[in-house]
């Protein structure tokens, strides 16, 4: 596979994404989800990873996330992704590829962006139709964040106005032209 065009850095934080192949699932049942979730929390501890936002989509994932030594991200989104696809294939009785590729690394080097980012992670399931707030959908941090004060990187100030940051109606648009990835 040839090397990724970005280093990923101890310290600096990464958007991380990938899909299913061809667009399909990725996830096919809630154990499919947990299994995930337990591999993000276990693997983070040992490749010193911080994940500040995720979500787990029916076809795709998103994760924004810091590591705590050089390429340390990278052997942890290989181990998950790896254990993971590795694991469906044996339960659901499939072989080859299960997501589209490597996956792809964004960096985030300003906080405004990291805030933004951080909103668009949790909004990805309203936004595809399913749930009606960020709260009901059982496959991201959102909750976690907006309840127990663990706040995005300190930008946002305290739990409440993280989930009135997040759901408020308004478009809140970046500077300049830049976009979020997969926007």
């Amino acid at each position: 596979m040839p090397r990724r065009g970005i280093e990923l850095r101890a310290g600096r934080f990464f958007h991380i994404c990938n899909r299913g192949v061809g667009r399909r699932p990725i996830f096919y049942e809630p154990e499919n989800y947990l299994y995930v979730i337990r591999l993000l929390r276990t693997k983070a501890e040992k490749h010193r990873v911080g994940i500040l936002a995720y979500c787990l989509m029916p076809n795709h994932f998103h994760l924004l996330a810091r590591s705590g030594q050089d390429e340390g991200l990278g052997r942890y989104i290989s181990g998950v992704c790896g254990s993971y696809a590795q694991a469906l294939n044996a339960r659901r009785s499939r072989s080859g590829a299960l997501f589209q590729g490597r996956c792809q690394a964004v960096p985030v080097d300003w906080d405004e962006y990291l805030a933004h980012l951080s909103r668009y992670i949790h909004l990805n399931p309203v936004e595809a139709g399913l749930v009606a707030r960020p709260g009901d959908w059982p496959y991201s941090n959102y909750a976690h964040v907006s309840m127990d004060g663990v706040l995005i990187g300190g930008i946002i100030g305290n739990p409440a106005s993280y989930r009135h940051f997040v759901e408020s109606p308004q478009v809140l648009e970046l500077p300049g032209s830049l976009k979020l990835p997969g926007s």
